[in-house]
């Protein structure tokens, strides 16, 4: 089943404001420096510039006029403004009628009192009524001009009101003329003065016009901005949250075990471009659906012809694309180590003389109890046995006889494959029981490790069965030519081309459905970063156990059933959302799981695409559909299709999301993608990423205070230690290839374990289920 960490889509706050300022452009500013918006600009060019120093030092067109020289030094109160000539405005008509006006009023010689304007200007420079007129330090010659607003705006009035305007005033163009005195002022001459500034402009610059985000609409329609979704506990802890709440559980092993889903025969309709599944309702092949069209089309009305709603569960039984295999039980394959160094001994204490057991010795016990009890209650399993040393022998039965490969033969991987397909399938256990035991205590110690060669045929031979298991114990390198792991100090070249040889490897058994799981020695080093790859791809266990438990890690593997094969996970979102910490950061990803066990877990991370500008951040209180698709192979060879779907909420309240956050699966999901980047040697990386969500992990046992929460965040973060505090305890020095750390034995154990983890170890608390 698919669970989300998060009851909602949590949007920030930062990125859909800043999405919404970008879509509705609320906030108009501008630039003093700028020109005015509507400034009329003269229509002839401006008089050349001066030719001389004499017309630079004199010009003529700033050269006040003698009668303006005569009257300032007489009175020092009036001030006569030229206009000049050499300007021409496109409202020159009103320019030259209202020039005009004044002369037929005015006397020549009279020196009649001008009431003075103020306009525009701010309180602190209003001057009073009974104040002198501004004069400028260098008071010859000084014109002040100011622009006469056609309707100067109400800043106090909205956006619904008949006289609102939020553009710049537009100016006349006029001169004024400031008087001497402003005693005598008509009520037609007089400016308007300033509205009251609002008390959201105290602090702003004048040049900056504030509109309201959200006017009320003056007539009952429907407004486009969704509403908030209300937070469970008010109007605390609003702020930005660390992390990413935004978490998918995938349940791989209940989604692939359920059977009250009704099965539908043959493939389901789905997109041309993306491959989403859509409604089983529609009858036509989209090209663009919900999931693979932009945020604006999805919205409008040419939506999909079959629009995602609910929570929707279909299982679907696809038309074999091969002819599957026999439905025969599966075989386990034991590959035992047997080189010189599991001749290496420890002490048992049995009784009062001290007694010395060899590696191999305990090999041999913890094998031969797996048959007995395998014998007892799986009697038709097949159990296969391969030993290595210098040499690699195929052990056979009672009708057919044991085959050993050496020297050049180990070296050539298609023999090798051809060897291991000429040799037959072991009979089941119930008639090999008597002679497996025998091969098994006459093994011993002696030659180089030729694992890589083994693994391959162990693989080659299981391959004949998906869900075939392979076993591999080991205390040490692969040494032989091919899948060489000594030599990583003195050749680079054959470290690097056997790294290449694991992958390719692993991707090869994953293919062909085969888990394998290595054992190593505790003591020991066999490298296992590198034999990792194989447990890791395959969906098998890397361990490294005592020569005492290896009984009981045997055990395990083995009841570790697999249910199902070549499994893929395609997650879809809609262009809004964008996929976190995978290759793909894509709103589709696609993660292929290969094999699954019944406690098989996987999470995925995702958030909104705040990086393509051409693309809408969903709105908090808005719905998006997330789709679910697992592709994998029955045991009987019939290939199935889950496809499930289901709407979320979109909120950016962030008490909202971490009251409904479920720590069990955040904490699964920073394990599991911090130990998959430090595997890779990205170990900063993965700190970085532990450290971010264990901040959301904290602020959500603040806000909720659950005391149950905070035990099981105490016993996570004791498994997160050594990639928060201890990780250079698990490195060994730097390899000749690359300039990351390599991990030892142990820590590779440590990290494949995360990767792989589940919440066994987690109480699962406040899922959300769909």
């Amino acid at each position: 089943m698919m669970e989300f960490a998060c009851g909602f889509v949590y949007v920030p706050p930062s990125v859909s404001q800043k999405d919404g300022q970008r879509s509705t452009a609320n906030v108009v500013k501008r630039s003093a420096l700028l020109p005015p918006l509507n400034r009329v600009r003269p229509r002839i060019p401006p008089p050349p510039p001066p030719t001389n120093a004499a017309e630079a030092k004199s010009p003529k067109s700033l050269s006040p006029t003698p009668k303006i020289v005569e009257q300032l030094e007489k009175s020092k109160e009036v001030k006569t403004s030229v206009k000049p000539s050499s300007v021409f405005y496109e409202n020159a008509e009103f320019h030259n009628k209202a020039g005009a006006a004044s002369a037929v009023s005015r006397p020549v010689n009279a020196q009649q009192k001008t009431p003075r304007k103020t306009a525009l200007l701010p309180p602190h420079m209003k001057p009073a009524a009974n104040s002198l007129p501004l004069l400028s330090p260098n008071a010859t010659g000084q014109t002040f001009t100011y622009d006469l607003p056609k309707d100067e705006p109400d800043l106090n009035t909205q956006s619904w009101d008949p006289d609102y305007s939020y553009t710049l005033p537009e100016g006349t163009g006029l001169h004024v003329k400031l008087p001497a005195d402003n005693s005598v002022v008509t009520a037609q001459q007089i400016a308007p003065p300033l509205p009251p500034r609002p008390s959201f402009m105290k602090s702003m610059p004048e040049y900056l016009i504030l509109l309201p985000s959200s006017p009320p609409s003056p007539s009952p329609q429907k407004s486009n901005y969704p509403s908030r979704v209300p937070s469970p506990t008010g109007s605390a802890d609003k702020g930005f949250l660390p992390g990413n709440p935004n978490v998918v559980l995938v349940s791989l092993g209940k989604l692939l075990s359920e059977e009250r889903v009704q099965t539908i025969q043959g493939e389901p309709i789905s997109c041309s471009q993306c491959g989403a599944v859509l409604d089983s309702s529609c009858d036509n092949e989209a090209e663009v659906c919900y999931f693979c069209q932009s945020s604006e089309s999805t919205s409008s009305p040419s939506a999909p012809p079959c629009p995602l709603s609910g929570y929707q569960d279909g299982l679907f039984e696809l038309p074999p694309d091969e002819k599957p295999p026999c439905a025969a039980d599966a075989l386990l394959l034991f590959c035992i180590d047997i080189s010189g160094s599991m001749s290496m001994t420890s002490q048992v204490s049995e009784g009062e003389p001290a007694v010395h057991r060899s590696r191999l010795q305990f090999v041999q016990e913890a094998v031969l109890q797996c048959v007995q009890r395998l014998s007892e209650q799986q009697p038709d399993i097949q159990v296969g046995l391969i030993t290595f040393n210098h040499q690699v022998t195929m052990h056979g039965h009672d009708s057919f006889p044991s085959r050993f490969l050496y020297g050049a033969e180990l070296a050539d991987v298609n023999y090798l494959k051809k060897a291991a397909a000429s040799f037959p399938s072991p009979p089941p256990l119930s008639q090999t029981k008597d002679y497996l035991q025998r091969q098994v205590q006459g093994l011993s110690e002696s030659g180089t490790t030729a694992l890589g060669p083994a693994a391959l045929l162990a693989i080659a031979m299981a391959s004949r069965q998906p869900g075939s298991k392979v076993i591999i114990c080991t205390d040490g390198k692969a040494n032989t030519e091919l899948g060489n792991l000594e030599e990583e100090d003195i050749d680079a070249r054959t470290l690097l081309s056997s790294t290449i040889f694991y992958q390719e490897l692993g991707e090869y058994a994953a293919n062909q459905g085969v888990t394998v799981s290595v054992l190593s020695i505790e003591g020991t080093d066999c490298r296992l970063d590198e034999l990792g790859r194989l447990a890791d791809r395959t969906g098998g266990k890397a361990v490294i156990a005592s020569p005492k438990r290896l009984h009981p890690e045997f055990e395990q593997i083995i009841e570790n059933r697999t249910i199902a094969t070549h499994c893929a996970v395609t997650l879809l979102l809609p262009k809004s959302l964008r996929m976190r910490g995978e290759r793909e950061a894509g709103h589709k990803v696609i993660r292929e799981v290969g094999n699954v066990d019944p406690n098989t877990e996987i999470t995925f991370q995702f958030g909104a695409d705040d990086q393509d500008a051409g693309v809408s951040v969903p709105t908090s209180g808005s719905r998006v559909s997330i789709q679910l698709q697992v592709r994998y192979r029955q045991r009987n060879g019939q290939t199935m299709l889950r496809v499930i779907t289901a709407d979320r909420d979109v909120t950016d309240d962030s008490s909202a999301a971490l009251s409904s956050l479920s720590l069990a699966i955040i904490q699964l999901n920073s394990s599991q993608a911090s130990a998959a980047l430090a595997v890779r040697g990205r170990f900063l990386d993965a700190r970085r990423e532990g450290e971010l969500q264990r901040k959301l992990i904290e602020r959500a046992i603040e806000h909720n205070r659950s005391v149950e929460d905070k035990q099981t965040y105490q016993e996570w973060v004791k498994t997160m230690e050594p990639i928060y505090n201890s990780i250079h305890n698990f490195t060994r020095r730097k390899s000749v290839i690359s300039d990351s750390q390599t991990l030892t034995d142990a820590g590779a154990a440590l990290l494949y374990a995360m990767k792989h983890s589940n919440r066994k170890s987690i109480s699962l608390k406040d899922k959300h289920k769909l």
